[in-house]
């Protein structure tokens, strides 16, 4: 069982040191009142990923939010699933994940890569503008998830906003049928709209598949999604507090979530 765990944690560690995506994996996104339900943390690429075992020093929060408010989200250290909650309410349930920070130092390529790769290019051209382009990258990360449960009889609340420094928050139902043609989704920062950033949809069937917009002076942006399991994600990237001793910290929102 240590070894196990030893080798999930081995492989979590391997993954984000690249700075991969990460997200929420539910065993259910239509479960029923009473049901149990795994919630897995995943790190990878391309919507595949790697488990990330439980780790309750880097956990700042880990809840399932409904309309009678937040439970936490319970489990046992270095295990996959990291989580393990009851669906005690009908109508749209909230998990959200946020993590502690950690540091990442990446050589100067990889690191211009991933920022060209997320869309970061006002970073990039500050690291221009600075002749830091042949520095290595020295950062540290948080993630920011959330998951939409659908528990019918569904009601208001798929966008209920949580609160975190980063969030996805969708503005279209995955349940309606416009979900399936332009599903808006608003990113805000520290609670206000964020303008510019990029927002990449995966499905889940096809993950090459992946779809891109800006979002607007609003925060907002409009995707075409169709049925089937999502990842939407997007990074923003500010200058790291001194006593983090990095240059760069950067933030990552992700939101999974099922069309029917």
């Amino acid at each position: 069982m240590k070894a196990a765990a030893g080798t999930l944690l081995g492989l979590a560690v391997a993954s984000a040191a690249f700075a991969h995506d990460f997200w929420i994996e539910p065993s259910n996104f239509r479960p029923r009142v009473g049901e149990e339900i795994s919630l897995a943390l995943r790190v990878g690429q391309d919507f595949r990923g790697d488990p990330v075992p439980r780790d309750d020093r880097r956990i700042i929060g880990f809840g399932l939010v409904d309309v009678s408010g937040t439970t936490p989200v319970g489990g046992l250290p270095a295990t996959d699933p990291a989580g393990l909650v009851k669906i005690a309410q009908p109508g749209w349930n909230i998990v959200a994940y946020r993590s502690s920070r950690s540091p990442l130092k990446l050589e100067p390529a990889k690191f211009e890569q991933y920022l060209a790769e997320e869309g970061l290019d006002r970073i990039l051209a500050v690291r221009k503008q600075r002749g830091h382009m042949d520095r290595p990258g020295n950062e540290v990360f948080s993630r920011c998830a959330k998951s939409l449960l659908a528990v019918p009889p569904l009601d208001k609340g798929f966008d209920r906003i949580i609160g975190l420094t980063l969030e996805l928050v969708p503005e279209t139902s995955p349940a309606a049928p416009a979900a399936r043609g332009g599903f808006r989704v608003q990113l805000l920062y520290e609670g206000k709209p964020l303008e510019g950033a990029l927002v990449v949809a995966l499905p889940q069937a096809q993950p090459d598949r992946k779809l891109r917009a800006r979002t607007g002076r609003d925060g907002r942006a409009t995707l075409t999604l169709d049925r089937g399991v999502w990842l939407v994600k997007a990074v923003h990237m500010i200058p790291a507090p001194p006593e983090t001793g990095a240059e760069w910290e950067s933030l990552w929102a992700s939101l999974t979530f099922e069309i029917p």
